[in-house]
């Protein structure tokens, strides 16, 4: 009996059928980390053409953003309804809906290609979003995509799509492969009780090394120095903490309430029948926020996290808020983007406001536990966050003060917004497409 299970054991290991699968597997990974580093490079370019306008005039975006973000909404609506909001809530979705045509409505080469095009058509309107979140979904469209040219089990479909998909989009968002494997892991997973294989897991890992090939082996906000001693020192940490918990958590709550219920009054009408109208109200609000900021709040915010983060230059003390604010209003003028990166520089923003209050420790510490705690507030997924941040800042003597105010915050969130926001919306893709 042994003997037999050997020799299966054998035959399986060469099985020509069993090899095309991970072949098939493997050069999806690579073609995900290829798209989602030219998608890297295209939201760079976005961001700079639109910073180009400003320096022509900074009333630009009065005209610039609400077009924009109007023509963003219809395209998607017309072309690829699919393709709206952040992409990560699409690709959980996936895993659950059991037909292929109700995946297709989701994760497909076409919302995939109209994904990529429309976030950097928002960015190029000024719009708050990152572009991890849609990088996410066009990774499991392209895994999905693959699976025609190979006999996928159905287990084994549904893991590829989120773990590959979820790890080349952080992993090439940030140069933080390990950051990637752990976001596909404990976000994606959660909802869905899945197990990883060893296939599953090296396709995470040559998705990122293909990023990294392509990007370079940089790290997203450069070096930082900064260590938090053993004595009470570490009161910001719990400080830090619960301040980006109820702030994260504000933020989701607020997103899962309009996103479920709808917004209040005229503004929730005219969102259900003219979202293109609505659209173009929120590019003119936007416009009014990034005036207020001094033009600081449009785009994904990484170059003005790390100002702060290096204390190279001052930024407003409303910088926080009026992001945090950006960040909401695009969001939920449902144009396709992520909340990633904007969030790690509200995070940044509302650290920089912190830390001439806390006198416990150094302001880099201060800016590096709250952001941490608020984007472990914002998405719930505690050791993705600090992970992430560590990752992000090559700052290894940090890992104890960024898990313990990552899992605080997570905690405080829990009791202001006590469901994650992508497993929220997730849900609600799934009840829609459902049969009733």
């Amino acid at each position: 009996m042994a003997r037999r299970r050997i020799q299966l054991v054998r035959k399986l290991k060469i099985s020509p059928h069993l090899w095309q699968r991970r072949v098939v597997f493997w050069g999806g990974a690579v073609a995900v980390g290829c798209v989602a580093s030219l998608f890297s490079l295209g939201s760079e370019l976005a961001n700079r053409i639109f910073h180009r306008l400003l320096d022509c005039s900074p009333y630009l975006p009065l005209v610039v953003t609400p077009l924009g973000l109007a023509a963003v909404v219809y395209l998607t609506m017309r072309y690829v309804p699919g393709a709206q909001g952040s992409g990560i809530p699409q690709s959980m979705a996936a895993i659950s809906l059991q037909s292929p045509e109700q995946r297709g409505k989701l994760l497909s080469l076409r919302i995939a290609a109209g994904k990529v095009l429309l976030t950097l058509l928002s960015l190029l309107a000024g719009a708050s979003i990152g572009r991890e979140g849609p990088t996410v979904q066009v990774g499991a469209s392209i895994m999905y995509a693959m699976s025609r040219f190979a006999r996928f089990s159905r287990v084994e479909l549904e893991r590829g799509l989120i773990l590959a998909g979820g790890a080349s989009g952080v992993a090439a968002a940030f140069n933080t492969p390990l950051a990637g494997i752990v976001f596909a892991i404990e976000e994606m997973s959660r909802s869905f009780e899945e197990r990883t294989s060893g296939t599953m897991i090296t396709a995470v890992v040559i998705s990122g090394v293909t990023s990294i090939f392509f990007l370079g082996n940089y790290t997203y906000f450069g070096h930082v120095s900064a260590a938090i001693p053993l004595n009470a020192s570490w009161l910001a940490v719990a400080v830090c903490g619960c301040l980006g918990g109820i702030l994260g958590g504000v933020f989701s709550r607020v997103v899962v309430h309009a996103t479920t219920n709808g917004m209040p009054g005229w503004v929730g009408a005219l969102m259900c029948r003219k979202p293109v109208l609505y659209a173009a109200l929120c590019g003119l609000v936007l416009a009014a926020i990034g005036l207020a900021s001094g033009s600081l709040t449009y785009g994904t915010g990484y170059a003005e996290a790390r100002r702060i983060i290096e204390g190279a230059g001052t930024l407003p003390q409303t910088f926080g808020i009026l992001k945090f604010l950006a960040t909401v209003v695009s969001f939920l003028s449902g144009v396709p983007g992520g909340i990633f990166a904007p969030s790690l520089a509200i995070g940044a923003g509302f650290g920089h406001n912190l830390a001439g209050f806390v006198p416990y420790a150094s302001s880099g510490c201060i800016v590096l536990l709250t952001m941490v705690g608020y984007f472990s507030g914002v998405v719930q997924a505690p050791i993705t966050a600090f992970v992430i941040v560590m990752e992000m800042t090559d700052d290894h003597t940090m890992i104890l003060p960024l898990m313990a105010a990552s899992f605080i915050a997570t905690a405080v969130s829990r009791r202001i917004c006590p469901e994650p926001l992508y497993k929220t919306m997730a849900e609600g893709f799934i009840s829609r497409m459902s049969p009733p």
